[in-house]
């Protein structure tokens, strides 16, 4: 027996026709509702894991920097050195957290690393508290900005 004659058997016909009817039914019934609209401006929003706000201030304010990490389920975003042209003599790396899935101050740690070239070789230096405090303002500033623009859009 071919295969073409035995899916065109009576049985197997009715039994597809069957599975299609009970397929459209279903459709159907979903044609009728409508979708309820997702709050985009929510301050909790989760599709990747963290607030999609503060992940995408976070890669804005770093945009101007190598990447060597952008985790966005665990929501770590790791930098490479990088040195400003106008002083190359001293180089950065940045480590941005998000901690929780709400638009929060506390929901976001910065930690910053910063090198300065001695004698050809690169040392550790300390980093000014106000510049990890500035980056994260400007990081929250920049997800509220993005969060507004959301229910305004």
């Amino acid at each position: 027996m071919s295969k073409l004659s035995v899916l065109a058997s009576p049985g197997r016909r009715s039994a597809a026709l069957a599975l299609l009817g009970l397929a459209a039914l279903g459709l159907s019934a979903c044609g009728g509702k409508e979708r309820p609209k997702a709050d985009l401006a929510a301050s909790q929003v989760t599709t990747i894991g963290v607030n999609a706000y503060l992940w995408r201030a976070s890669l804005d304010a770093l945009s101007f920097m190598p990447l060597l990490q952008a985790d966005s389920s665990g929501g770590v975003i790791i930098t490479d050195w990088y040195a400003n042209p106008a002083n190359p003599g001293e180089r950065m790396k940045v480590t941005v957290s998000i901690l929780d899935r709400d638009l929060r101050a506390d929901a976001l740690r910065v930690a910053a690393s910063r090198q300065v070239s001695q004698g050809g070789t690169w040392a550790d230096a300390p980093v000014q508290a106000a510049t990890v405090q500035k980056l994260e303002e400007i990081i929250l500033t920049r997800a509220r900005d993005l969060r507004r623009g959301a229910i305004e859009g």
